[in-house]
Formats: C-alpha cells, sequence, structure tokens
C-alpha cells in the first residue's frame, strides 16, 4: 500500500505531513539582485499547505555563483530579511519550507579547469582558494536560511552546475587532491556537505541534490559511483538525498548492465533512516506511485506543480488528468504564475500557447 500520503519523519527531527515535494523549479521571477519579489512569494505560496516539502528555486549563495536573470539568492542578509516573511507564510500553511543552495559552475565561469568560450570569455578553472571559498559562501548561505525560519537547504549537487562538474569524469581532469578517483571528485561536495551540516543546528534539515547517472548525455556519472557517494553523504549528515533523473522509476539509461531502477539500488545504499526523494516524469499519481515502488520515499513535482499548485490532493481523484500542453497562459496566470515565469516557459517548445513552437 502506498505510504505518499503519510508522515515522513526525517533525521534532524523535521517531519514532513507527507511525501509529496515540490522540486526546485527554475521560475525566472527574482528582483535583479536576487531579492524575492511579490512575483515570486506569490507563486510558491500559491503551492504551500499542498506540498509536504516545499522547495526554492536554485539560490545562488553569492553574486560569482549567480548565473541568470531573476534567480533567487540568499548571499547577503537582504536577501535572507527578503525571505524570512515568505518562509512563516509557507510555514504557516502546513509545509516544511526549504532553500536550494546554487553555485551555477561554467554557468558562473568558474569549473574544475579552465575552459574557452565563443566569446573570448574564459571560464576559470577553480583553484583551493576558490573552493575553499564557495564552500564558505554555501554556509553563509545556509545560516541565513535558519535565521529566516526556514526548515533546511538542498545543497545543489546535479544538473551540470558547479559539483556536478567536479564528479563528472569528463568535466574534472584535475589530477589534484579534488580530481582522480571518485573521492576525490567527490571531496568538494563531502567538504562542503559536512561544514554545512557543522554550521547549522541538529534540527535543521540538511539534504543534498544529486544527478546520480548520466541523462541526457554521457559525462562520466555512474550508477555504481552514485551508490558510494550516497553513502559518504549519508556519512557526513545528510537528513535526505534528492535523486534527479529522466524517470523517477527508470534504470540508467547509458548503463544497460543495470536493469533495476536506479532509485531501487540507491534506496538500498541508503541507511533506512535517510529518506530518498526522487523526481522525474512525473505526472498522474499512478506514476508517483510507481515510483514509490522502486524506491522513492519521497516524490518530487516540476511540470506538472506548474499547472496544478494543489496536485497532492487533486491527483488522488479518479477522475484526475494532468493538464495537457500547449497551456492558455491565462490559466498560468490563475494558477500565479507570473510574467517572467510564463515567458520563460513560454521558450520550450510547445509548452504554451502562443509560445515556441513544437519541434518536429
Amino acid at each position: 500500500m502506498s505510504q505518499l500520503d503519510q508522515p515522513l519523519p526525517l533525521p534532524c527531527g523535521v517531519t514532513l505531513p507527507h511525501r509529496i515535494a515540490l522540486a526546485p523549479l527554475t521560475n525566472t521571477q527574482s528582483d535583479a539582485d536576487g531579492t524575492l519579489s511579490p512575483v515570486e512569494a506569490a507563486w510558491l505560496q500559491r503551492r504551500a499547505g499542498h506540498f509536504g516539502l516545499l522547495s526554492t528555486c536554485a539560490t545562488f549563495v553569492s553574486e560569482e555563483g549567480h548565473a541568470w536573470p531573476g534567480q533567487l539568492g540568499l548571499a547577503h542578509d537582504a536577501h535572507r530579511d527578503a525571505l524570512a516573511p515568505l518562509a512563516r507564510a509557507l510555514t504557516d500553511a502546513g509545509s516544511v519550507p526549504i532553500v536550494q543552495l546554487h553555485h551555477g559552475g561554467k554557468e558562473a565561469k568558474l569549473a574544475p579547469q579552465r575552459l574557452s568560450t565563443a566569446d573570448g570569455d574564459g571560464i576559470r578553472g577553480a583553484t583551493h582558494d576558490d573552493l575553499h571559498r564557495v564552500t564558505a559562501e554555501f554556509v553563509a548561505a545556509a545560516v541565513r536560511a535558519e535565521q529566516a525560519g526556514f526548515a533546511g537547504v538542498e545543497v545543489h549537487g546535479a544538473n551540470g552546475y558547479l559539483f556536478t562538474q567536479f564528479l563528472a569524469p569528463a568535466d574534472n581532469p584535475r589530477t589534484d587532491e579534488y580530481g582522480g578517483s571518485l573521492a576525490g571528485r567527490a571531496r568538494f561536495l563531502l567538504d562542503t556537505m559536512r561544514a554545512v551540516r557543522a554550521a547549522t543546528s541538529q534540527s535543521f534539515a540538511v539534504g543534498v541534490r544529486i544527478s546520480p547517472v548520466d541523462t541526457w548525455a554521457r559525462r562520466g556519472l555512474r550508477l555504481q559511483d552514485s551508490v558510494q557517494l550516497v553513502q559518504w553523504l549519508a556519512e557526513a549528515g545528510a537528513d535526505f538525498v534528492h535523486l534527479s533523473l529522466r524517470d523517477a522509476a527508470g534504470p540508467a539509461r547509458f548503463e544497460p548492465e543495470h536493469k533495476a531502477p536506479v532509485a531501487r539500488v540507491l534506496r538500498d545504499a541508503l541507511p533506512a533512516q535517510v529518506p530518498l526523494v526522487v523526481a522525474g516524469g512525473v505526472s498522474t499519481r499512478a506514476d508517483a506511485v510507481r515510483a514509490e515502488s522502486a524506491g522513492a520515499d519521497v516524490v518530487a513535482l516540476g511540470r506538472a506543480a506548474i499547472v496544478h499548485p494543489d496536485w497532492p490532493q487533486a491527483s488522488l481523484a479518479p477522475d484526475f488528468a494532468p493538464l495537457q500542453t500547449p497551456w492558455e497562459p491565462d490559466y498560468l496566470r490563475s494558477v500565479a504564475v507570473g510574467e517572467p515565469l510564463l515567458a520563460y516557459i513560454g521558450n520550450f517548445p510547445g509548452m504554451v500557447v502562443g509560445g515556441a513552437p513544437p519541434r518536429g
């Protein structure tokens, strides 16, 4: 029997009211300096009280790590102060709110190695001082998140950004202690995880999101390495591990020798008390139950949560069917999708009526 609608305690003592989460969705609705805008606050508050675990978008920890226009920030105390009312509102609505902490890596001109770009503006290879500084910036942002009243943070180690670039052999040719073996490639993420855990209270949730396998292209992220990585993350004090997948219940796309779902393999590798959050293509309640059966303790929704802000409850109806694309702009506005997010979604082919045309 599915446990998705049952509470779930985290090792730190925080209890999720149920096991359906809002994934950290890029929405480009923050002010230019990274301050939370009323539009972005409304977007999250519309989904509060429905999703048990509710995450902000990827939130930059430093001006250097700021990766795109409209990105939320937690690099300064002014960012913290603007976020505090939101943390209270999300908590009062009944959700467990967290901040996803992020550095853009190559998108912010910092990478494991120096890279050339078409515009001639090169990407710097990170020095040891850079890595220590970035870790300190994650720590400072996590402390600000706790001060603002959030229940926890998620260190963003997925989707090709800075930590993923260190983890992926194709992106990390370093020969120092931050490259080579898995232990070397994982050192930066693990050092940051430990530092964030040590700097925040034991009742504050600290999780990590990873891309456990290659999803869209081959970068050398392998399932067996991720088995070891999640065990190290648990030993470092992670309260949950979040998998970013193409299919929440599927096997490793580029590793045909592994037939079992990625989530099942990693769920079996983790201590029982450390929950596994899994995202990837969940639109219906059947999808969510399938992901749960494949090993997910918590199922995270992205696209479906855009058009169904009450998905955890609405999806229980026998006749529920997710709204199919292309979506009408006025409907999106009615579910607190602001104009910046509407424009962002509209750039994806076939997503919005009047937006970019479908491919093919």
